[in-house]
């Protein structure tokens, strides 16, 4: 499922038209992403958890040449399933 099929089943179930169920996303995405750049954590019970993780700085390698590069650290964001979610597909 892509972004406009989801807005098609949120305005579907919801009863309302495809351009609130727009605004309607782009809300939530819009406050997931604030809260994740103020290091806070997104809980949705019964779907999950988002929040953010450190990546330390690492080594790597450079795949065409083999030459070994430095990697730095990094926010990068992270999504805990909740009980609900994994009941539902298992």
């Amino acid at each position: 499922m892509n972004k406009s099929e989801l807005i098609e089943h949120i305005a579907k179930h919801a009863d309302i038209s495809k351009a609130a169920a727009t605004r309607a996303l782009e809300a939530l995405i819009g406050g997931v992403k604030a809260t994740l750049k103020k290091n806070n954590s997104v809980s949705l019970v019964g779907f999950g958890t988002f929040s953010v993780t450190k990546r330390a700085a690492r080594s790597g390698r450079n795949p065409r040449t083999g030459a070994a590069i430095k990697i730095k650290s990094a926010k990068v964001p992270k999504f805990r399933p909740g009980k609900a979610l994994k009941d539902a597909l298992n």
